[in-house]
């Protein structure tokens, strides 16, 4: 027994995949606009938060492999936005921090992605939307 295209798109698993691609496509147009693409704003987010952080250690919090994390920070050190120093407490380890150049870019590209999930959210309500994020947050299991 199969099940229908329309029984398909009526899963809420189905909705939500479509609603998060969705998201992530306004959320990457945004980005872009500011040059930067969805893992190096992840990256340089956590950097921010972390920083000085070792590279492996930040890999695992992004849960990005190292081989990617690796040209992604190639990337950002590039663009003058984190330097890669040996870490104080083992040379052996590069600790990774954000510069001023990406702290500001950092804050540009936090506005476009709030902006870019207000456009996301624009049909639900204040209550709404407050309702609707707790409702994630319960089925995806995170603490937010």
């Amino acid at each position: 027994m199969s099940a229908s295209l329309s029984a398909i798109r009526a899963l809420p698993s189905w909705l939500l995949g479509r609603a998060a691609a969705h998201g992530r496509a306004l959320v990457a147009e945004a980005l872009a606009a500011e040059g930067m693409k969805m893992w190096h704003h992840v990256a340089l987010s956590a950097v921010s938060d972390l920083g000085p952080v070792a590279q492996a250690e930040l890999g695992r919090r992004i849960r990005l492999d190292p081989k990617d994390l690796v040209g992604v920070l190639n990337d950002l050190q590039s663009a003058g936005l984190v330097v890669r120093e040996p870490d104080l407490t083992d040379r052996r380890r590069n600790a990774v921090s954000i510069t001023e150049e990406g702290r500001r870019l950092l804050k540009r590209c936090e506005k476009a992605a709030r902006e870019a999930n207000d456009e996301l959210l624009a049909s639900l309500s204040a209550a709404e939307r407050e309702q609707f994020m707790g409702l994630l947050i319960r089925i995806s299991a995170t603490d937010g």
